[in-house]
């Protein structure tokens, strides 16, 4: 219960970030205030003052509190299994997605080949879908479902939510991912498809993995890089030898 509060509070002040209701370079009211305002205990506070600053829309401040940040590009935290359709959700992004292919595939495509040599000879689903904002393209996802564990998916599912599918159709148990961003110089298709001003993308490749270790989706993400930023968090462990 008190993480479903914790998001309703995140995705409530993150609309209001949007709309200016807590302008660029101003702080959220303090924890306390929070507390009162919501209804809500301290702890569960921090739980979605810890989202918003995961997603890059506060910066904390020690003395001070929290920051808010400028909003001239999207956000993506790279540390966390996110998917586009609940960052589109908290993050209000008046986003949609544009279905260009889905089919049963007996190996892996050539464009992911490259990618990922050790899963070429792997049955699954290929999807490819164009995330739109307020009508300009910014994100070209290509992924590839393996099947098994997935079964089931069809182009209406790969059009709405696949990772809904995944945990409350088929109770899968997702729990991690491996990931390396690059950026590289892309085909015409790609550049068509984002409107590149240049020949250059951000991408994000990533294996996706259940609880079990059972892989289960590969992704290649192309981002334009003058609308995203990505980031991460990083704690420092001191290793004995």
């Amino acid at each position: 219960m008190a993480r479903v509060k914790a998001d309703m509070i995140a995705q409530d002040i993150a609309t209001k970030i949007k709309h200016g209701t807590y302008a660029a370079e101003s702080f959220l009211p303090s924890e306390n205030q929070l507390t009162e305002l919501y209804g809500a205990s301290r702890a569960t506070v921090r739980k979605a003052l810890g989202e918003l600053l995961d997603l890059g829309l506060i910066q904390k401040i020690k003395g001070k509190g929290s920051k808010v940040l400028r909003l001239d590009r999207y956000t993506f935290p790279l540390s966390g299994i996110t998917s586009f359709a609940e960052l589109n959700r908290k993050l209000g992004m008046n986003a949609t997605t544009e279905l260009l292919k889905f089919k049963e595939q007996t190996k892996l495509p050539m464009n992911f080949e490259r990618y990922f040599e050790e899963e070429k000879d792997l049955a699954g689903y290929e999807i490819e879908r164009l995330r739109v904002i307020d009508g300009e393209p910014y994100v070209l996802d290509q992924d590839y479902v393996l099947s098994p564990p997935v079964t089931g998916l069809t182009p209406d599912i790969a059009a709405k939510s696949l990772y809904a599918y995944f945990e409350q159709d088929l109770q899968l148990d997702i729990s991690y991912a491996t990931k390396e961003v690059n950026v590289i110089k892309v085909d015409q298709r790609i550049h068509d498809l984002l409107q590149l001003d240049q020949e250059l993308a951000v991408v994000v490749i990533s294996r996706n993995y259940l609880a079990d270790t059972t892989e289960f989706q590969l992704t290649l993400s192309y981002h334009r890089p003058d609308r995203f930023r990505f980031v991460d968090f990083a704690r420092r462990q001191k290793l004995n030898f």
